[in-house]
């Protein structure tokens, strides 16, 4: 006789993943689309529930002695180590001081998490801690901690990083995915898709007629001089790294109980990106991005943001891709290029594994 008793861990979730369908782990819970929000909020934050956790933000916001502390933490895993552009030690710096500036802060310090495995060459180690040095100086944040472990050969994939991020946020300053609210503009800062076709044109082999490299950056400064003009009237930053664009607008108009209608043709996408998105039959709303971010404002400030970001050398490709609606809340809508409206739904499996 079979027991069809749930484990006591497991039933006292009530998780609303489908056990029955993924009992184990998938490539796609990691993914940043469906499946990674049915996890996190499902089972992570459910178990772990507290007011800072719920935000479900880039980062939790913390007071501390009168000021506000963004704290942010990452793991970073991708494959290859190196690529066109950047490798596995600046991509860890550039997404955590990223996500710390997605809180509206100015990041201060990271600390630094390797994890080795056995018979890892010492010469690909020392490129990417000088690499990490060479990142974490440009931004101007400090690598103050960190820590290493060595699992055994064939127990690891050569090294991940993991990383934390704090930073300050300045007075004034109010982000929050929960703040979009119709009326609302959608801005992005730039091209997007590139980190991931960059990844996918090592591993597939692809050539173009100029080296695709990543996006791979770090923002805070960009950032900087979007919140010193317009301040509390930004009201959501996000960078769409796993999952792309699509995810990030689905999980704030899931979180803020808003729509959101996007526009195609204003979607700034390059010509290799999107010729190498159509080889490998990827959509480049979902394409992973390490150099980009999107703001939601007031539409009143909206023309002045944009025209600041395209005088800072990060932003110079930035556009306003749509806007926050009463209509169809929770879930985002866009205008094709030949006019008609179709929904832009989560991803629902792992269109790219190992990205970032």
């Amino acid at each position: 006789m079979t027991d069809d008793r749930q484990s006591p861990s497991l039933a006292g979730l009530a998780c609303p993943i489908p056990l029955s369908d993924y009992p184990t782990v998938q490539l796609a819970h990691g993914g940043g689309g469906r499946l990674s929000q049915m996890l996190i909020e499902g089972m992570f934050a459910k178990a772990f529930a507290n007011p800072v956790l719920e935000t479900l933000h880039d980062g939790a916001v913390l007071g501390f002695d009168g000021d506000r502390l963004a704290f942010s933490t990452d793991s970073f895993v991708i494959r290859p180590l190196f690529f066109p552009g950047g490798d596995i030690g600046s991509l860890a710096i550039h997404g955590t001081v990223n996500d710390v500036a997605m809180c509206g802060a100015r990041p201060l310090a990271v600390s630094a998490g390797f994890i080795l495995e056995e018979g890892f060459p010492m010469d690909d180690l020392w490129r990417i801690v000088q690499s990490m040095g060479k990142a974490a100086e440009e931004a101007q944040v400090t690598i103050a901690t960190g820590d290493t472990k060595v699992v055994d050969r064939g127990k690891g994939d050569g090294v991940y990083i993991n990383t934390t991020g704090i930073g300050v946020i300045p007075q004034g300053v109010e982000i929050s995915p929960r703040r979009a609210q119709p009326g609302d503009v959608i801005l992005l800062s730039g091209e997007i898709a590139v980190h991931g076709i960059a990844i996918m044109s090592v591993r597939e082999g692809l050539e173009f007629e100029t080296e695709l490299e990543t996006d791979s950056a770090a923002l805070h400064e960009l950032v900087d001089v979007v919140l010193e003009r317009a301040g509390s009237r930004v009201h959501v930053l996000r960078d769409p790294t796993r999952g792309g664009v699509a995810s990030a607008l689905n999980e704030i108009a899931a979180q803020a109980g808003v729509g959101m209608r996007l526009s195609e043709q204003a979607i700034p996408v390059g010509e290799q990106v999107r010729g190498a998105c159509e080889i490998l039959g990827f959509d480049p709303l979902y394409v992973a991005n390490e150099g980009k971010f999107l703001a939601i404002v007031d539409r009143q400030v909206a023309d002045a943001v944009l025209e600041i970001m395209r005088q800072h050398p990060l932003g110079r490709d930035a556009a306003i891709i749509g806007e926050v609606v009463e209509d169809h809340p929770k879930q985002v809508f866009m205008r094709s290029r030949i006019g008609g409206l179709r929904i832009v739904d989560m991803l629902s499996g792992e269109q790219l594994p190992r990205i970032c």
